[in-house]
């Protein structure tokens, strides 16, 4: 039986302006508490993410 207990979310972003990756990370920290997936299975499995430019 698979059991899931993370989920880790990874952005791979191009093009973004060095004046715009503070608001990236900014939305980062809070856009899983506004996503109605993450909402409905959180607490029961942590969701992270994490930003790469290119």
């Amino acid at each position: 039986m698979l059991v899931v207990k993370r989920i880790h979310v990874e952005y791979r972003l191009a093009g973004v302006a060095e004046e715009q990756r503070e608001t990236v990370e900014r939305v980062l920290t809070f856009h899983a508490d506004k996503c109605p997936v993450a909402r409905s299975i959180a607490p029961q499995i942590a969701i992270t993410t994490s930003v790469e430019y290119v």
